[in-house]
């Protein structure tokens, strides 16, 4: 008596669906080597806005584009792939390469004004890439607003405690000291993240497979 089709019903149906069996498709959802090239690529473009002539101040923390990069990378990357690539970056910088503001790198940052702002870094592109995927997959319209208000909110619920928290330990600055100090890069912010959703906005129209909405389609 012939048993197979009653010992494997699920089996027999997964292949007359043709659809993969379990472990393959777990091995599908993880990073194809375009998904690590993507990584490696904006861990680079981090790198070059943290290198670029950033405006100094009195804190010992500069003006720099480091932030419109973490947040375009979350956006663009979502939260796994642009934690990732942040991550790679500020372990780079960690390990001794010069990466990071005034060509800097090497664990001495970690014992200065801009420790708390590099470490909040891989958690503020996760953050990002999280509330960028529900706007995309929310909004058809008004896209541009929504993703400045989602990296807006990055910036003010991780980047600036953070950095707030590492000036008053490192800078051995009261908290009122340090968020006066932290307020003064707000305005800068605000328009980082106005460029960083144009940008993003721009981006998913040229590329639409990219926005976490239409990646995620069968």
């Amino acid at each position: 008596m012939d048993n197979t089709p009653l010992d494997a019903p699920g089996s027999t149906s997964a292949a007359a669906e043709g659809s993969p069996p379990p472990a393959v498709r777990r091995r599908q959802r993880g990073w194809k080597p375009g998904d690590l090239s993507l990584i490696a690529v904006f861990a680079a473009l981090t790198a070059a806005f943290s290198v670029l002539p950033g405006i100094p101040l009195g804190s010992g923390v500069p003006i720099t584009l480091q932030t419109l990069a973490v947040i375009l990378t979350g956006i663009l990357l979502g939260p796994g792939r642009g934690a990732a690539a942040v991550g790679l970056f500020l372990l780079a910088g960690l390990a001794g390469l010069p990466v990071f503001s005034g060509f800097r790198g090497g664990l001495g940052v970690l014992a200065g004004p801009t420790a708390g702002y590099l470490l909040s870094f891989p958690l503020a592109a996760a953050v990002a890439g999280v509330l960028a995927g529900i706007v995309l997959r929310r909004a058809n319209r008004a896209r541009f607003p929504l993703l400045f208000a989602a990296g807006l909110a990055t910036s003010f619920l991780v980047v600036h405690p953070a950095g707030i928290a590492g000036l008053m330990v490192n800078a051995h600055l009261p908290f009122s000291g340090a968020l006066v100090t932290d307020i003064a890069f707000w305005p800068g912010d605000v328009l980082k993240n106005m460029l960083a959703a144009a940008v993003a906005v721009s981006v998913f129209r040229a590329f639409p497979r990219m926005a976490p909405a239409t990646r995620r389609r069968p």
